[in-house]
This record gives C-alpha cells, structure tokens and sequence, in this order.
C-alpha cells in the first residue's frame, strides 16, 4: 500500500512539474522599454451644450444626479476624432467612441471605456482602453486590453495627459499609446 501511495505520488509530481516547466517555456517576456507598436496621438472633444448640434463630438444621456459637487453619475457618450497633431482641423487618423461616467464623489473621477477606431490605409481595426481615469491628474495609466484587424488581440498601456481645457465645452487629450504584445 505504501509503494501505491509512492509510486502515485511521484508520478504526480512529475507531470506536474512537466508541466510547469512547459507552460513557462511558452511565456513572453515584456520589456517596458521596447513596445513593439508606439502612437502618439491627440483626441478633441466638443460637448453639446445644446446649441452647437453639428460641431458636438459628446453628449451627457444621464446628468450629474446632485450628490456633491464632482458630478457624480453623470454618464457621456462619445465619437471624438483623432488626429496626429493638436490641431482640432487636422485629418482625422481615427475616432475615438465610446463612454465614460463620473464615478467620484470626493473628486473628480471618471471611469472610461474606449474604442480607438482606425480606418485608413496605415492601419484599420480597433484599439480598446479601459479603466480608472483619475483626470485631475497631470498623468494617467490606462489599460490596452485588445483590438481588432491590424491589433488583434494587444494589450498594452495608454498614458493620458490632458492638453487643454476650455471650460465645459472642449478638452483635447494627448494619448500616448505604447503596445506591448503585438501579433500584426
């Protein structure tokens, strides 16, 4: 009975550590200093404000619901363009759709999820971000959690920096894109 038990045992642990040792052979190392795929790009967004229907790239569906002051619950659907530069009149690159909702009720805090869409003869397909968007903050991480046509499957990080404001009706964004797992 004990040999069984020893015999089980060590025939266990061995396709165990078969197996471990396989599944590490496969795995990607990531160096954070060479992403395979680097954008820099810049994102304007015009709020409707209810007089400005055809230059409007944003609109609030839900409204802050009054509880404190860093309009928490509102909710705000985009379809922003993307250009190379931070010129609002440039050739769009991609567009930017998606939403993002005020979820801080101690700050100003938004939670967002975008889809970076390409359709040009340099790349088509998505890039998908989503994540904590901390916005009063000079600098933001947010996540790359895949894509579609020429980034199936990436993953990588956005750094946001926010590169103008104008009051409640325009912000432009400079999104710094680096990707990290590229298949294309």
């Amino acid at each position: 009975m004990a040999n069984q038990i020893y015999l089980f045992s060590l025939i266990f642990f061995s396709v165990l550590l078969y197996q471990s040792t396989t599944i590490l052979s496969f795995q990607k190392s990531l160096d954070l200093a060479k992403p395979c795929k680097r954008f820099v790009f810049h994102l304007h967004n015009v709020a409707y404000d209810g007089d400005n229907m055809d230059n409007a790239t944003s609109a609030a569906i839900v409204n802050p619901l009054g509880l404190g002051d860093f309009n928490f619950g509102k909710f705000v659907i985009m379809d922003n363009p993307v250009t190379m530069d931070q010129n609002y009149l440039s050739k769009p690159v991609a567009r930017v759709q998606g939403f993002f909702f005020y979820h801080g009720k101690a700050k100003y805090d938004t939670w967002l999820s975008w889809s970076v869409a390409f359709n040009s003869t340099q790349h088509k397909g998505t890039l998908n971000i989503m994540g904590e968007n901390p916005f009063m903050e000079p600098t933001r991480d947010l996540q790359v959690v895949g894509g579609t046509g020429d980034f199936v499957m990436t993953r990588g990080i956005a750094m946001f920096m926010t590169d103008l404001v104008e009051g409640n009706k325009y912000f432009r964004i400079k999104m710094d894109i680096k990707l990290y797992e590229c298949y294309y």
